[in-house]
């Protein structure tokens, strides 16, 4: 039972009866129960490190000081949200992009998001289509900025929404980023699903990496296209993608080719701004 208000309960040598300052806002020590379970999901997610971003159970439990029980439901629930995620090699976890859902004012000092802002808005502008920026998380491309089209007609995706299929045009720009061998094992799992070969969906990647933007054209919804470019850092890797979405029956293949050059100008333009060395 709850010690009443002005005693605490006998534990680690207290005396029972002695006077005591209430433990909580409700004298009961509900306040400090929850402060506590606070403090240690907090904990559990500053295990997650640069140095060290995969962490499992028992190292997580050793470094907090907690039970592997206690910190195996902190972790699920935390899976649940979307705030940590299992690494499919080690089983491990990591942070998970479900942490940009609450990171709304952590995302405007981040410099890629920050720098593609009026350059998208730009680029909505000038083709009268949806602008939107993706970042990759490893396995999906996530949406983590979006211009929409002034047009009643337009096609927006939520931010945080997440991009797996070969199909998809961002999904492209990064799997073109690896050598065809690693890219091939990372799409036939993926190539029954999409009912493509793998060795179409490698040869897409050539096509990105030859002129510089991919496309879906209503490869995975009937009724839109969708474009994009590599943004590149000034080590010359891609750190993130511009990505056009528009109704399909306004692209024809003048105007595909039209946006992919926009596509391609904006993400090099970011490019810049990041340090990049132009091409």
């Amino acid at each position: 039972m709850p010690a009443r208000k002005g005693t605490a309960t006998p534990k680690g040598g207290a005396v029972a009866g002695a006077t005591t300052e209430p433990a909580g806002l409700n004298g009961d020590g509900s306040a400090a129960r929850s402060a506590s379970v606070i403090a240690n999901v907090f904990d559990v997610l500053r295990c997650f490190t640069v140095q060290e971003p995969l962490q499992g159970v028992t190292e997580i439990a050793a470094q907090v000081g907690l039970h592997k029980s206690s910190v195996s439901r902190i972790l699920a629930t935390l899976e649940r949200e979307g705030i940590v995620e299992r690494d499919d090699l080690s089983r491990k976890f990591r942070l998970g992009l479900g942490l940009l859902a609450v990171a709304g004012p952590l995302l405007a000092d981040l410099d890629v998001r920050r720098v593609s802002l009026p350059m998208l808005r730009d680029l909505s502008a000038a083709t009268g289509e949806s602008a939107a920026l993706v970042l990759w998380d490893g396995a999906e491309a996530v949406t983590v900025e979006q211009v929409p089209s002034a047009q009643n007609i337009k096609h927006t995706t939520p931010l945080g929404t997440r991009y797996a299929s070969p199909l998809n045009a961002s999904v492209q720009v990064f799997l073109a980023e690896l050598p065809d061998d690693t890219a091939r094992a990372r799409i036939e799992d993926a190539a029954a699903q999409t009912g493509r070969g793998a060795d179409e969906l490698l040869a897409r990647l050539h096509r990105t990496r030859e002129r510089g933007f991919a496309v879906n054209y209503g490869d995975t919804f009937p009724e839109e296209v969708g474009i994009s470019a590599p943004v590149r850092d000034h080590r010359g890797e891609t750190v993130a993608a511009v990505l056009l979405a528009a109704p399909l029956y306004r692209v024809d293949d003048r105007r595909l080719e039209e946006l992919g050059r926009a596509c391609a100008h904006t993400a090099a333009q970011i490019s810049a701004r990041l340090g990049a060395v132009p091409a």
